[in-house]
């Protein structure tokens, strides 16, 4: 069965454009202009990946992501116009499951897609043991629950940036490259991608670091990649 997938944006020609070219490669499309109706239609009939604008009439793309992505637990994949905006969506910690820059390539653009729709599948088959716990410092990871404590407090963590902390704690003390991560919590398709992965150890960062400027537990190893580093007891 062909995915749904339902695109919000309110520019009238690349929503006809879009679709036409998501149909050709064997997919369903719904579209809306506002955000407004991309929640009704998203209501009406739940859609397996939204591809979402930020910059839309009426209700914007960011309050729209609180809803579908937050609320409605849709896959999201963010459609940016510029690095202002992206910078907004990494200050409100909105979690989205993807990002893509205009102007963008269709190929890379269909690249995502494929990505999204595959981790959305595949939540509940980890890649990692479900039954190993991770305990470094004050850090607690519980894969079969999918929770995380840290210093006596719940991280709400969406899913990558979950898989994203397992990786590097699984690691502690070691550097995993940039492509490493890629690799492990994103895919093969996203080598040569490395903004994803910026993307989110910016998140997490503001989730965990006292100061996010100065991390002292996601530290990144210039030219590498990143590694988890335990407080020092």
């Amino acid at each position: 069965m062909a995915k749904n997938i339902l695109l919000i944006d309110d520019d009238a020609l690349l929503r006809r454009s879009l679709a036409f070219n998501l149909e050709q490669s064997g997919y369903t499309v719904r579209t809306a202009a506002t955000a407004e109706d991309g929640i009704a239609q998203a209501d009406q009939q739940r859609p397996d990946l939204i591809l979402l604008d930020i910059n839309l009439p009426g209700m914007d793309g960011l309050d729209a992501l609180r809803k579908l992505h937050g609320e409605m637990k849709i896959p999201v994949i963010m459609l940016t116009a510029r690095r202002r905006e992206l910078d907004e969506v990494l200050g409100l910690e909105l979690g989205a499951d993807d990002y893509v820059t205009k102007p963008f390539d269709f190929t890379v653009l269909l690249a995502h897609v494929k990505a999204v729709l595959r981790r959305s599948q595949n939540l509940d088959e980890p890649t990692y043991p479900t039954s190993q716990i991770i305990e470094i410092g004050s850090l607690n990871i519980d894969p079969s629950a999918h929770t995380v404590h840290f210093k006596g407090r719940v991280l709400e963590l969406a899913p990558r940036e979950f898989d994203l902390l397992y990786t590097l704690a699984r690691s502690a003390g070691q550097v995993v490259s940039t492509e490493d991560l890629l690799t492990r919590v994103w895919g093969a398709e996203f080598i040569g991608q490395p903004q994803v992965v910026y993307v989110h150890i910016r998140w997490l960062r503001e989730k965990l670091e006292a100061d996010p400027n100065k991390p002292q537990h996601i530290l990144t190893i210039r030219g590498i990649g990143y590694k988890y580093q335990a407080e020092v007891e």
